[in-house]
């Protein structure tokens, strides 16, 4: 299913997202020469629905189109049949970012693809690599990395000095190319906001012209962990603010994102005496009570936290999650006693 070029498809620097499948035809790796090597790996559009990727990427390539770029450029374009209908996956689709190597998913038609893109940048000695997305809920711009290394800092902060370090869950982009070279995830806000294609652009046009990565980041950057994955059990209806379901969101639950939460913040009311949030640990386990407490209908955090991620659109709560639990490192241990 992947389709492969070695030049830029005619209407690529054009199109809007939603007709990249038309151009592409086709989930696609692409191979741009440039001055040094290896070369640079980009990858976005693994949900349909995150399009500032594909924005950025026009925006860097429109000045090369009749000279080299500086660094080989390595791209690959993912959901473009999700993307045609403005979704993050199709019904019976897996998702684009739980399908690459070291996940669960081994066998599907999707992970044989991912597996033979990694194998391809293998071959070809990566540089680094940068995976483009958008939150459906409100957020600062951060970047994810998946180890806490020198060169993997440096990379995450030439987009932001906000870096969360997640392990969880497996089969994400950014974990597959950990193995290969330095790699960072960009979470570029919402779609619709014209900054987070900006300023991932900004971002792959530094990283492009770096003859090295630095050894550390250049100022000091704020790095969060990821402790803890929240969801809703399918067992129980939801809703943001008052609507009678058996959970009721707290209705500007978004704006807690990346917020230093003491313990005692209200996040939701339960009308079923067995109703609550599911929380898991990095081990899939159930760590609620860690977390959260329920008293007289009410669940509030047990503990002090930090949320990320978490949105108001029922189909991604359903699909994926609610949010995330994090808390703040110093990086002044070391990285293997975290």
């Amino acid at each position: 299913m992947l389709k492969v070029y070695t030049d830029l498809p005619s209407g690529f620097l054009d199109a809007p997202p939603e007709a990249m499948e038309e151009v592409l035809q086709g989930p696609s790796l692409i191979h741009l020469p440039g001055r040094r090597q290896p070369p640079l790996f980009v990858s976005t559009l693994l949900h349909g629905n995150e399009t500032s990727g594909i924005k950025a990427l026009q925006r860097l390539l429109a000045p090369y189109r009749d000279r080299p770029l500086p660094r080989s450029l390595s791209l690959f374009i993912g959901n473009v049949a999700a993307a045609r209908h403005g979704l993050r996956r199709l019904e019976g689709q897996p998702d684009y970012n739980r399908i690459w190597p070291g996940g669960a998913a081994r066998d599907s038609e999707e992970a044989r693809m991912t597996a033979y893109v990694v194998e391809q940048m293998r071959r070809r000695g990566v540089f680094a690599s940068i995976d483009i997305h958008n939150n459906t809920g409100h957020n600062p711009h951060y970047a994810c990395i998946n180890r806490l290394e020198p060169h993997f800092l440096s990379l995450a902060s030439l987009f932001s000095k906000r870096i969360v370090y997640f392990t969880r869950p497996r089969g994400v982009q950014s974990l597959a190319f950990a193995e290969l070279c330095p790699a960072a995830t960009l979470e570029c806000g919402q779609p619709e906001d014209d900054y987070g294609a900006e300023h991932a652009y900004e971002m792959i046009d530094a990283a492009l012209h770096l003859q090295a990565l630095p050894e550390a980041p250049a100022e000091e950057v704020n790095v969060y962990r990821t402790r803890a994955i929240v969801r809703v059990p399918e067992a129980f209806s939801f809703c943001f603010g008052s609507g009678g379901a058996d959970l009721e969101l707290l209705e500007d639950l978004e704006r807690l994102n990346f917020q230093e939460l003491p313990t005692g913040t209200l996040l939701a009311c339960a009308h079923r005496p067995d109703a609550r949030l599911l929380v898991e640990n990095e081990q899939g386990q159930d760590v609620w009570q860690e977390y959260l407490q329920r008293t007289d209908g009410e669940i509030r955090t047990c503990k002090h936290v930090v949320p990320s991620m978490f949105c108001r659109d029922p189909q991604i709560v359903r699909q994926d999650c609610l949010g995330y639990f994090m808390e703040r490192l110093t990086l002044r241990q070391p990285a293997d006693a975290v």
